[in-house]
């Protein structure tokens, strides 16, 4: 540092600290040999402090306000300078600024998932994440337990130490508390009150203040958020009959609109078994319950007299549907879900029976189609 440099800082008049840069905390003012000017006029901006410090022994602390620097303001620091009444030489001393203002939007989360006893799910994991600040309301334990010698101090500096105190107690307060999972929601301002008043103390140690203290989400397991999600969908749903019966309806739209391929044939077949089913269980319902016979299995004795409305029970894959009446039977046919070589069965028939050989059915299927005249002869090969 040149001579000029030397004499300029020993006669330093003006002391303040103008950045705005809200991540810093606290800033060191800068000049050759800390020497500072009798009576030098000291700046304490709105959401500052300013801290003299003596070798290493907190001294002075001023307030937002101007002030020129003499004995009657510094007081604790003539006291360890030893100055007597009327001292006008330069003196050396650190001045230290430190940043009052609340700082805000710090965010915390749990790094690993908190693992708790939920009463309705048993064993779970939570993470949980919010936003806190805070406010440096002590400078001199504030620069004492932190700041040390450091000539700027930034808000990430203290960031993980502050994350980890919080995340500790929230843990074993959410443990303590025993709140179901499916109630934490409506719990977060209280939850967020315990930890506040349970942290306050131990963020007052380092000079800060905690003015704010959110949850902003408690998350559960993917896992778990599913299940929720499925057993919200069956409160919905409701009735699930009705449901089952719906699905089975879409799965008979489906068969019929198939193509005739093979593997669409059998996924035509199960979907049409479905929508048996569906009908089956709403004649049923109707009906009373009545069930028809098996398979091919020989049905009830024929009862004296045969019912008033005719309707056939349908084999389908070795499983019986029905009872359908002519209306709804015509309209399986018309769907293409019964054909003329669907095995049928009504009360009064001895055994089942191909649709198309039924008497009351066949008309349902179009006139049979006559075979090839006598004396029609082959038509011949193709040429070569």
């Amino acid at each position: 540092m040149g001579l000029w440099d030397k004499l300029t800082g020993e006669f330093v008049d003006i002391i303040e600290w103008t950045n705005d840069d809200r991540e810093t905390l606290a800033w060191r003012f800068e000049r050759y040999g800390n020497e500072i000017k009798y009576g030098a006029k000291l700046t304490v901006r709105p959401g500052q402090a300013a801290v003299f410090v003596n070798e290493g022994q907190i001294a002075d602390v001023f307030e937002p306000g101007m002030y020129e620097l003499q004995t009657s303001n510094l007081p604790i620091l003539s006291t360890l300078k030893g100055w007597k009444y009327g001292f006008e030489s330069p003196f050396k001393a650190e001045v230290i600024f430190v940043t009052t203002s609340q700082i805000v939007d710090r965010k915390w989360g749990t790094k690993n998932p908190i693992m708790l006893r939920d009463p309705e799910f048993g064993p779970i994991r939570l993470r949980a994440f919010g936003t806190y600040a805070i406010k440096v309301v002590d400078p001199s334990s504030f620069i004492t337990t932190l700041v040390g010698t450091d000539g700027t101090f930034e808000a990430n500096d203290l960031t993980d130490q502050l994350r980890n105190i919080i995340v500790s107690r929230f843990t074993d307060k959410l443990g303590e508390a025993k709140v179901p999972a499916l109630d934490l929601a409506s719990n977060y301002d209280e939850i967020a009150d315990i930890i506040h008043d349970k942290i306050e103390p131990e963020f007052k140690e380092y000079g800060i203040e905690l003015p704010k203290f959110l949850i902003e989400n408690i998350a559960l397991p993917p896992e778990v958020e599913e299940a929720l999600d499925k057993r919200s969908s069956m409160g919905i749903l409701g009735n699930m009959n009705q449901y089952t019966q719906f699905q089975a309806a879409n799965a008979m739209e489906a068969a019929a609109n198939n193509p005739g391929e093979a593997g669409g044939a059998m996924g035509g077949g199960m979907g049409m078994g479905m929508g048996f089913a569906m009908a089956n269980q709403m004649g049923s319902a109707m009906s009373g319950g009545q069930a028809a016979p098996q398979g091919n299995s020989a049905p009830p004795p024929p009862p004296s007299a045969a019912p008033a409305n005719v309707a056939f029970h349908v084999s389908v894959n070795g499983q019986s549907y029905g009872p359908y009446d002519m209306n709804a039977f015509a309209q399986h046919v018309q769907a293409g879900q019964i054909t003329g070589d669907s095995m049928v069965w009504r009360q009064g028939m001895a055994n089942w029976m191909p649709a198309g050989q039924v008497a009351e059915l066949a008309n349902l299927f179009g006139p049979p189609s006559p075979p090839p005249a006598p004396g029609a002869s082959v038509p011949p090969p193709p040429p070569m």
